[in-house]
């Protein structure tokens, strides 16, 4: 396993529409899930999408049972999900601070959707499909932008909430942000 170096915004690999993984089961996938999940713990982080390394998979993970970065986040179970696909359900849109590993040492506010079901298959290619919401469904939300060459700040409405973690959270671990 290797903890691999997360592209930062301005980055044009974090822009592009990443390909549908189209083998399961392999070595390599195998290792570059294990790599994903070593460099996602490393920079404490929620989740972790393929494009983030550089890696133009649909392919994200995701989960924790505490993370510095969000202290007051219920767990999220630890997932790998690919190819996924996002269907709202009911329960409107929620507003909520984000950050992320590729915009380190910022947060901004993003409305997301409340409730949603996500699909998609496992490393093996067994098809996962759950429901979440909250701050679960938020992750997940976020994450998979990433492999549409979305990133958060490009859905920040309101540029007066959106700042520096450190200005914005003085009481969270400045270091937290800037991996």
């Amino acid at each position: 396993m290797a903890v691999h170096e997360i592209l930062k915004m301005g980055d044009p690999r974090l822009l592009r529409v990443a390909r549908p993984v189209t083998e399961f089961g392999t070595p390599a996938l195998k290792a570059l899930i294990a790599d994903m999940f070593e460099t996602m713990a490393a920079a404490s982080g929620a989740g972790l999408a393929a494009p983030q390394i550089g890696v133009d998979l649909r392919l994200v993970i995701f989960g924790y049972s505490k993370n510095v970065r969000y202290p007051d986040a219920p767990p999220v179970p630890p997932t790998v999900l690919i190819n996924p696909v996002i269907e709202v359900l009911d329960g409107g849109r929620t507003e909520g601070w984000e950050g992320c590993l590729s915009v380190p040492g910022l947060r901004g506010v993003v409305a997301r959707d409340e409730r949603i079901r996500y699909t998609g298959f496992d490393a093996d290619g067994q098809p996962i499909a759950r429901v979440a919401d909250g701050f679960h469904a938020r992750v997940v939300q976020h994450e998979c932008d990433h492999l549409d060459g979305i990133l958060y700040p490009m859905r920040v409405t309101d540029f007066t909430r959106f700042g520096y973690t450190s200005v914005l959270f003085p009481e969270l671990d400045p270091n937290a942000d800037d991996d």
